[in-house]
């Protein structure tokens, strides 16, 4: 019993020497070598070459789109070719009024006031008025009666009108013709060109108005 106790007694000191040894030499450390620094080579700034021109483009502003001249004339008489509306100048009064061309009217019609039939020496006259609706003015006037004649308005009244002859200028054409005088205030026009007037004169296209004053206006 007593050799046992010895001998545990000496293990245990071999231990605890052990244990005061093993501190110190865990305190010893191994001191690594520094590494060399590696540097790095300066990279030299690459330049561009100087850019090569291929194609010069120039930029030119793009000459304006012609205008197109609608014709003056057709035909084989050469006639001027008209508007639906035109103006008109009535002689003897001068008044320059704006007219409608009408191709299926045969009569030459102006709106009139106050028309009256007048009997002088065994003869008969017609006295009238034509108002200047840019003035308001008022021209009395008197003509020779030539007949009378039957007309029928958009609306589908039938009247009968004095017609008298007088001068009327459409563009450069100045001819004397029978106009008859009506006094249907719905007119929206104060002059309603027909045939009489036109026939070798001019020719009308309807999609245009007043190329007497600019030849070139659609």
């Amino acid at each position: 019993m007593d050799l046992r106790v010895t001998i545990l007694a000496v293990a245990l000191g071999a231990v605890l020497v052990g244990c005061q040894v093993l501190p110190e030499q865990a305190t010893e450390m191994v001191a690594c070598p520094e590494a060399p620094v590696a540097l790095c080579p300066v990279c030299p700034l690459q330049e561009c070459p100087e850019p090569r021109v291929l194609e010069k483009i120039v930029l030119r502003p793009a000459p304006p789109a012609p205008v197109q001249m609608l014709p003056a004339t057709a035909g084989a008489l050469e006639l001027p070719i008209i508007g639906v509306l035109e103006f008109v100048r009535v002689e003897p009064s001068g008044l320059r009024l704006e007219a409608v061309v009408d191709t299926a009217s045969e009569q030459t019609l102006i709106s009139a006031r106050n028309v009256r039939l007048l009997e002088k020496d065994g003869n008969r006259f017609v006295s009238y008025v034509l108002v200047d609706p840019a003035s308001d003015e008022h021209y009395e006037l008197e003509a020779p009666l030539v007949r009378r004649a039957s007309v029928v308005d958009t609306h589908g009244t039938a009247s009968r009108n004095y017609v008298v002859s007088m001068w009327l200028t459409l563009g450069d054409s100045r001819a004397r013709v029978e106009v008859s005088l009506s006094e249907n205030a719905d007119m929206p026009y104060p002059v309603v060109v027909g045939r009489n007037l036109l026939t070798d004169v001019a020719i009308v296209d309807v999609s245009r108005r007043h190329t007497l004053e600019n030849p070139a206006a659609p």
